[in-house]
C-alpha cells in the first residue's frame, strides 16, 4: 500500500486531473501534474506542475523519480509515455489497457471477447472498405474515427452509401468504425473501481442524457429495472477483470426498447457521469481513484441522496459569465467550477449537482435551474 505522505502523479491537467489532485491532497498525498498547458486546471492546485509535452523524456524521468504511482486523466495520453513511467514507478491503469480505449475497433472487439453485446460494427481502414462495411452494417449508422474522438467529435451520421463516402472524406480518410443504430430506450453508465488485489466496487448506475454528443445531465439512481442494472454491472465486471484493470473506469451502455443492454464504450478514468459522486456518495470517484492507485481498500460507494448532475458548457458564459445566484439560492445545489480561464462553446467549464429527497424532485430542480441559467432544453 502507498500511504499518505507519498507523491502521486497524474498525466493530464484538465478538470479530471484537478479533481483527482484535490482528492489526493485532502487525503494527505503530494501530487505532481504533467501537462503542457501552463494554466491547466490541475496544475493550479498541484504541489508541482511539469509544463512539458506528454512525450518529454526529461519530464517523464522526473515524474518517475519523484512519484510512487502515476495515473492518467484521459485515454489519449501516449501509451508509450505510460510504458516509460512504468519502468520507474507503479502506473495504473496499465499502458496496454489505455491502448485498448484509444482505438474504437480494439475496444469493441475486446468487449465482444468478454461476452458483451454491441451494436453492429465494421472496420473502415481505408476507402476500399466502405462498400463492404456498408454491406455488413447498413443504415442509418454512425461513422466514427477509430482514435481521438470524444463528446460527439470525429463522427457523422450516414443514411446511404453516398453519405458514407462523403463522411469518410470529411473525416480525412483516417481509419474509422461504422456502427449501426439501435432502438434505444435510454443510455446508462457504470462507474466502478478495481484495485490490484482484484476488489471491485460499483457506484450507483447513472442514467445519461446527451445533447449534441456531449453529456447534458446524469440522473442517479438510474430509472431502470434491477435486471437491467445487473446486466450492466455484469458486463462491466467482465471487462474490468478481463483487462486486469486497476483504477476507476466508466462503461457506457445502451438500454434497448426490449430491455437488452448493449456495450457502447469505456473510459479508463473517472467520468463525467460520475461527477454526482462528489456530493451524493459516501466516497467520490476521485477518492476512489486514489484508493485504487495506492492499493488501499476501496471506499464505501453508498448513494446518500438522489441526485441529478448538470454539465456547464461555455455556451452560456457570455461576457460576464452565468448568474450563479440563480443556482446558489437553492440549498440543494452544489456548484463545481474547473478553473478554466477561457469559455468556448462546447467546452466543459463546470457542473453542478442537484440533491433532493427523490429522483423526481432532483430532476425538477435540475430542469428549473437549467432554464434559469439559459441552458437550452
Amino acid at each position: 500500500m502507498i500511504l499518505p505522505g507519498a507523491t502521486l502523479g497524474v498525466l493530464g491537467g484538465g478538470q479530471l486531473g484537478r479533481m483527482f489532485t484535490l482528492a489526493a491532497r485532502v487525503m494527505g498525498y503530494r501530487v505532481v501534474v504533467l501537462d503542457p498547458d501552463p494554466h491547466s486546471p490541475a496544475g493550479q492546485v498541484a504541489d508541482a506542475h511539469l509544463k512539458a509535452p506528454y512525450t518529454d523524456a526529461i519530464a517523464l524521468m522526473r515524474m518517475g523519480e519523484v512519484c510512487r504511482a502515476v495515473t492518467t486523466e484521459f485515454e489519449n495520453v501516449p501509451a508509450r509515455s505510460l510504458e516509460v513511467l512504468a519502468q520507474r514507478c507503479f502506473v495504473a491503469p496499465a499502458p496496454e489497457t489505455v491502448a485498448v480505449a484509444q482505438d474504437r475497433l480494439l475496444e469493441k472487439t475486446r468487449a465482444v471477447e468478454f461476452g458483451c453485446a454491441t451494436a453492429p460494427f465494421a472496420n473502415v481502414e481505408d476507402e476500399g472498405d466502405l462498400v463492404h462495411a456498408w454491406s455488413l452494417v447498413g443504415g442509418p449508422a454512425l461513422l466514427k474515427t477509430r482514435r481521438l474522438g470524444y463528446d460527439g467529435k470525429g463522427q457523422a451520421r450516414v443514411d446511404n452509401l453516398d453519405d458514407l463516402v462523403a463522411a469518410h472524406e470529411h473525416l480525412r480518410r483516417v481509419p474509422c468504425l461504422l456502427e449501426g443504430f439501435l432502438p434505444l430506450d435510454r443510455e446508462i453508465s457504470v462507474v466502478l473501481a478495481r484495485n490490484a488485489q482484484g476488489e471491485i466496487a460499483f457506484f450507483p448506475l447513472a442514467e445519461n442524457r446527451h445533447r449534441h454528443g456531449i453529456l447534458d445531465i446524469s440522473i442517479v439512481p438510474a430509472r431502470v429495472p434491477e435486471a437491467v442494472a445487473e446486466q450492466a454491472r455484469g458486463m462491466a465486471t467482465r471487462i474490468a477483470e478481463g483487462l486486469g484493470y486497476v483504477g476507476v473506469m466508466a462503461v457506457e451502455f445502451f438500454v434497448l426498447a426490449d430491455g437488452r443492454v448493449v456495450f457502447n464504450e469505456m473510459a479508463p478514468r473517472p467520468h463525467n457521469s460520475g461527477h454526482y459522486t462528489l456530493d451524493a456518495c459516501a466516497t467520490d470517484q476521485f477518492q476512489q481513484q486514489v484508493r485504487a492507485l495506492c492499493g488501499l481498500p476501496l471506499g464505501d460507494t453508498r448513494l446518500l441522496t438522489p441526485v441529478v448532475m448538470v454539465n456547464l458548457l461555455g455556451d452560456i458564459w457570455g461576457e460576464h459569465g452565468p448568474d450563479w445566484a440563480v443556482l446558489l439560492r437553492h440549498p440543494g445545489v452544489q456548484l463545481h467550477l474547473y478553473g478554466k480561464a477561457e469559455a468556448r462553446p462546447g467546452r466543459k467549464m463546470g457542473h453542478y449537482n442537484c440533491l433532493a429527497p427523490s429522483v423526481e424532485a432532483a430532476v425538477t430542480l435540475a430542469e428549473e435551474t437549467r432554464a434559469a441559467l439559459g441552458i437550452a432544453a
